[in-house]
Parts: structure tokens; C-alpha cells; sequence
């Protein structure tokens, strides 16, 4: 029987379902988290052989005697695995000091981690990536700045997500980005006017893909974090192929094996430097399922089990299943204190034959996801995009 490790199994609350699949699959789960057992969900209890309880998963040492004990037990640690973006590099720690010979290694994450190294990559699959500089001074941002022109987004090297990142406009910004920032490594870039695309998928351990999907982001994260406003996207199960295209030689590139990823591209809305309106044009890489609900959502668009379709890739190197379904599955969600022309009944009742899910997000994403979500399907991206705008319409 394989041994596998999950760590922080309870966060985010949707990730029970993968370690449930792995079971199921004949797979040892073994978890290593900061909550105690009792207060696990029933769901996550019952997927699970054992759970060890560390005080913070911010201490290794604690981590790496938690691990150390599931070897003593249970003997050879074939996976260990968090999905999540926060952990990459622990993990990837963790597997190098226990020889687990499967995922992510140290060695990998410059080229995964850090935005500046995986533009190589992205060129490596022919894909266009912006013009950038490492912050250094004002004088040398300012230099860069002169080449592109304003605006420009400053933003971690390497960082999770829309967090810390900053539009800069013109000299005041950038005055106010050189007096708050962090003292930590930064990339600038040129501002690219385009809608942000994902080619989200499953990898076999030959580098093929075994599912495909995307999301289309039709809210800015970097505003939705920067003004605390709402926050939209939908999922959709048959992408173009253009964006098939780049995914694919993107995976290749980057050299993906036996994992979830969420590769992100901006779709050119306008002609400027990096090419013409339409053109896809490279963002940066996440080897890891795209964030929050968006697994589920997935499973509304396709018909399928995207967290079944991920433990048979670990258990068997594919899945069989059909899609059930191509449809859109939006999610429309509204930021606590602000006005809306239709009241949460209204909602309901307007689109109650295509809603799915409702409720509220996850205090730990609100930042970027706002506070409170409505999830329903449709035939087209014109209806998604439709039941988006009347939901967050302001009073």
C-alpha cells in the first residue's frame, strides 16, 4: 500500500475530497495539520487513516518529527502533497530531506517559484512574456520606466496570487511603492491591457494531460485586493484552441510531471508592444490546483470529479471518466458593505434553475475572493458574463 501525506488537510475545507479519492484509490492518507482532530469535518475524519496535530505548520521542526513518525509507522513515504501555493517550497524541503522521490524538489522552484526565472520557460514554449525589470532603485525603476512607460505593476518575485502587487501610475506611485514595500526581492512590469486566461489541468507522469478546463477572469485581482471590491470568474470546460495551444507547450516546457496546474495568460484586449488584440501572452505558472472552490466548479462545468480524475493520476497515472456536461460555471461574489441592485432573495429566485452553490468564502481568501459567492451554470460565456454583471450591479 503507498503512503501518502497530506499536509494542512483542512485548509482549504474542499481539499478533504482529494484525500477522500486517494483512499478510495487503496492509498494510505496520513495528514499532518494544525487543527486539532475534533475539530476536523466528519468528511475529512473518514478520509483519513491518521492525522498527527503540530501547533503551527510554520514550524519545520515540528513538521519534519511529524513526517519522521509516519515513516517509523508506516515505512516509506511515497507522496507528500498540500495543493497549495503557500507550501511549495516546505514541501519541496521535506520531500529532499526523506528522499520522496515523486513531486516538486528544491531544485525545481526557482523556475516555479519565481516570476522572473519562469519567464525563460514561457519563451522556451514560444510564448510572448513582458518586458521586466528587478527593482532596484528608484533611479533604475525609473530607467525601465522610461522604456515602457507608465503604468507599470510591481509585484514579489516570489509571491502568491494578486497579494502586494501594485499598479504604478506615475512618480507619486511610484514614490509610495519604494516607501511601503517590503525589503524583498520585486519584479516590474510593463502593464499588459488584457483579460487574464487559465489553462488549468491534471498531468499523468509522462507530462500528458489526462483533463483540461480554464477559468476567464473577468474581475481585476489586483483591484479586487488593492480596493476590496468584488470578485467574478467563470470555468469553462471547452477551451480554444489557441490557449490549448500554449498550455500544452507551457506543461512541456516547465517539464510537469504527476501534478495539478493553474497556468495563467492575458488575452490581449487591445494591439500594443507584446502583440496584436486576441494574441495570448504569458503571466506566470502555479503548480498547483487553481485556489478556492474553483475545483468544484469545475466539476459543475464538465460532469466529472476533478478531485477523483487527480487521485487515479496519483494512484494509477490516469483516469477514466466521461464529461457529462459542457457548460459555464460562474461565480459572482460580493464584497460585505456595499449596495446591490438585487437583493440576495432576488438573486435566488432570478436564477434558481441554474444556480448550484451559495455562501460565504472562506475568511482565510476573502481578500481576493471577496465575502460572499453565488455559483450557477450556463450554456454560454455570454450568459456567464450576463449573470455576473446583474448579480454585483451596485443599487
Amino acid at each position: 500500500m503507498k503512503n501518502f501525506i497530506y499536509l494542512s488537510p483542512n485548509f482549504p475545507e474542499n481539499h478533504w475530497n482529494f484525500i477522500y479519492h486517494l483512499k478510495q484509490n487503496g492509498i494510505n492518507t496520513l495528514g499532518i495539520g494544525d487543527a486539532p482532530y475534533d475539530e476536523l469535518t466528519d468528511d475529512l475524519k473518514g478520509s483519513l487513516n491518521e492525522h498527527y496535530k503540530v501547533s503551527s505548520l510554520e514550524n519545520y521542526d515540528e513538521v519534519y518529527r511529524a513526517v519522521a513518525f509516519f515513516i517509523y509507522k508506516y515505512g516509506r513515504i511515497d507522496w507528500l502533497e498540500t495543493n497549495n501555493e503557500y507550501w511549495l517550497i516546505r514541501d519541496a524541503k521535506l520531500r529532499d530531506d526523506f528522499n520522496i522521490a515523486s513531486g516538486l524538489h528544491l531544485a525545481d522552484m526557482d523556475n516555479v517559484k519565481y516570476k522572473s526565472r519562469m519567464k525563460a520557460n514561457y519563451q522556451k514554449a514560444g510564448i510572448p512574456v513582458a518586458r521586466y525589470h528587478m527593482v532596484d532603485d528608484v533611479e533604475g525603476c525609473k530607467a525601465f520606466i522610461q522604456e515602457v512607460g507608465y503604468p507599470v505593476v510591481a509585484k514579489p518575485d516570489n509571491g502568491v496570487g494578486a497579494s502586494d502587487t501594485h499598479k504604478i501610475k506615475n512618480e507619486d506611485d511610484l514614490k509610495d511603492f519604494f516607501e511601503t514595500k517590503f525589503d524583498i526581492p520585486y519584479i516590474m512590469e510593463e502593464y499588459i491591457t488584457g483579460e487574464v486566461q487559465t489553462y488549468d489541468a491534471i498531468i499523468n507522469s509522462k507530462g500528458e494531460p489526462i483533463f483540461e478546463n480554464g477559468n476567464v477572469t473577468v474581475a481585476n485581482l489586483m483591484e479586487v485586493v488593492s480596493q476590496k471590491g468584488n470578485c467574478s470568474l467563470y470555468e469553462r470546460a471547452d477551451l480554444p484552441e489557441d490557449l490549448l495551444d500554449a498550455g500544452r507547450r507551457t506543461v512541456k516546457a516547465f517539464g510537469v510531471r504527476s501534478r495539478f496546474v493553474h497556468l495563467e495568460f492575458f488575452r490581449l484586449t487591445k494591439d500594443q508592444y507584446l502583440g496584436k488584440e486576441g494574441d495570448i501572452v504569458a503571466l506566470e505558472v502555479n503548480m498547483r490546483p487553481p485556489g478556492g472552490i474553483a475545483p468544484t466548479m469545475m466539476n459543475y462545468a464538465n460532469g466529472v470529479d476533478v478531485y477523483k480524475i487527480w487521485a487515479d493520476m496519483i494512484a494509477f497515472d490516469q483516469s477514466e471518466y466521461e464529461r457529462q456536461s459542457h457548460e459555464v460555471c460562474a461565480f459572482a461574489s460580493r464584497r460585505d458593505g456595499l449596495d446591490f441592485a438585487l437583493s440576495y432573495d432576488e438573486v435566488r429566485e432570478k436564477y434558481a434553475g441554474q444556480m448550484k452553490q451559495e455562501g460565504r468564502v472562506d475568511e482565510a481568501l476573502s481578500s481576493t475572493m471577496a465575502d460572499y459567492m453565488f455559483i450557477a451554470n450556463f450554456a454560454t460565456e455570454d450568459e456567464a458574463r450576463a449573470f455576473i454583471v446583474d448579480v454585483l450591479r451596485s443599487a
